[in-house]
């Protein structure tokens, strides 16, 4: 059973589904926020999960991820998944974690990468979007995929309707991909996502 550790920012729903599904494989054993009073932090509390706050006002980006860092090792955490976190890490918290760092994006990646997606999306008129649970790397939302799920685009759809919609399927395929990364059937290799059976 993988010890993870999640960070967040905020209400914690792709937090909330990842503890609902916690089984042989993973365990959650810290949350941490770089947000205090984060409504996620007392999802993790309501589930006798322990937690920290982090602020990272008036720190360099570094000194902040060393900060984290200290944190999960000192926890014993073996998987690190972000879930709403809303901060870029720096290139050696990501490579202190390579392979064993996750995040989930709402976007059909490789497209979509950053920010204002769902606005982007409908602009762009495209048929289909969804999300996508990649490793992570230095590069912003570039790392290799572990899962993917598909949602459709309606003529009608504002960005919240359809970031509604995305969330939905967030929520099921986060604890899956995690699910895979904890019982060793995929990996990180050469920039690759690697599956094995």
């Amino acid at each position: 059973m993988k010890r993870v550790a999640v960070l967040i920012s905020g209400r914690g729903s792709n937090l909330q589904n990842l503890i609902d599904a916690q089984d042989v494989s993973y365990r959650i054993i810290l949350v941490i926020s770089n947000i205090e009073g984060a409504a996620g932090l007392d999802r993790a509390q309501g589930a006798g999960i322990a937690t920290t706050v982090i602020p990272h006002t008036g720190k360099t980006r570094e000194a902040f991820d060393a900060e984290m860092d200290v944190a999960l090792r000192a926890a014993d955490a073996q998987i690190v998944v972000l879930a709403g976190f809303m901060r870029i890490l720096s290139d050696g918290f990501v490579r202190g974690w390579e392979g064993k760092l996750i995040n989930i994006h709402p976007s059909l990646l490789p497209a979509y990468r950053g920010t204002r997606v769902h606005e982007r999306v409908i602009e762009a008129k495209e048929a289909l979007s969804g999300a996508s649970v990649h490793f992570v790397v230095p590069e912003l939302d570039a790392g290799p995929v572990i899962a993917q799920a598909s949602v459709p685009v309606h003529p009608s759809d504002t960005p919240q309707s359809l970031a509604d919609r995305v969330l939905a399927v967030e929520h099921k395929l986060y604890p899956e991909a995690l699910k895979l990364l904890a019982a060793d059937k995929v990996k990180l290799e050469k920039g690759l996502a690697v599956f094995t059976p």
